[in-house]
């Protein structure tokens, strides 16, 4: 599936006591016909009240806490086979609510942002996330600096830019602050251009994905942090390189997205070695 062109594997993982393995994820990503930026494995669900928990699994193997885009083409796979439109989904970031509405786009309440640095995580105290010190370049001329910094289930950094985002070679400098020492955890690193009060381009390197055309939680965490250095309005369209979300934070500081999923096709895959069929009734 793909999410706003953010390449999705829903793997239904219900009845069984197994997981989907770090080595079966790079396998497939691997294939260039299964490359994913996520891997959202639905389990039996944990809590009553739930219809499932949901595991979310990087392209390198590692775990994640919260997808936006993986959590909408979950709440689409589920509609389509069981006509249910809303869902309550239990993650490793809490629980989330979805549905899929009558005008075919779908909505995923993401939660509450944390914005302390001990919640997001920082490695060290800032009393003000909204800029935190960290920049790439010469330090009196850096290409990117001051971000600012909140999680939305997963911990993200938004680099505030006035010229065109894909001006920044993403690609060289997206590694470095994933991986630099302040973010304990990893980080989502954005660079993002407002280009009106209810507007924002956005381009992402996604912590253990790389490169994306979109990422649901880094939207929710440029709409949160431009609402918080008083750069955007509450609502706000979020354009990325697969496209537009809409994201809104609302003023019981919880934040939903909207935007489309579409089925790519369907197979089946071993959730301890990658090995993939595709189904006979294929979708393309």
């Amino acid at each position: 599936m793909n999410g706003l062109g953010n390449e999705i594997i829903v793997a239904d993982m219900r009845g069984r006591a197994d997981r989907v393995l770090p080595a079966a994820a790079i396998a497939l990503n691997g294939d260039i016909a299964t490359g994913f930026d996520q891997i959202m494995a639905i389990h039996d669900p944990r809590t009553p009240g739930t219809a499932a928990y949901v595991e979310i699994i990087n392209s390198d193997g590692s775990r994640a806490q919260a997808c936006g885009n993986g959590m909408r083409c979950v709440v689409h796979a589920l509609a389509a086979e069981s006509g249910t439109t809303s869902y309550v989904f239990e993650t490793i970031a809490g629980i989330l609510t979805g549905e899929a509405r009558a005008d075919g786009l779908i909505s995923v309440d993401m939660g509450k942002p944390r914005t302390y640095w001990q919640d997001i995580p920082l490695s060290e105290e800032f009393y003000d996330t909204r800029k935190i010190e960290l920049q790439i370049g010469p330090i009196d001329a850096p290409v990117l600096h001051s971000p600012s910094a909140v999680s939305m289930g997963n911990p993200h950094a938004t680099f505030w830019v006035d010229q065109d985002v894909w001006s920044y070679a993403l690609d060289r400098f997206g590694p470095l602050l994933e991986n630099h020492p302040i973010f304990p955890e990893r980080a989502n690193i954005s660079i993002a251009q407002v280009v009106a009060p209810d507007h924002i381009i956005l381009r992402t390197w996604e912590r253990g994905a790389g490169l994306t055309r979109a990422c649901g939680t880094a939207a929710c965490a440029a709409l949160v942090n431009g609402v918080r250095t008083k750069r955007t309005e509450r609502q706000a369209t979020i354009t990325m390189p697969g496209g537009d979300l809409i994201v809104a934070w609302r003023e019981d500081d919880h934040v939903l997205l909207t935007g489309p999923a579409e089925l790519e096709f369907a197979g089946r895959f071993d959730p301890a070695t990658g090995a993939w069929s595709r189904s006979e009734q294929d979708v393309a």
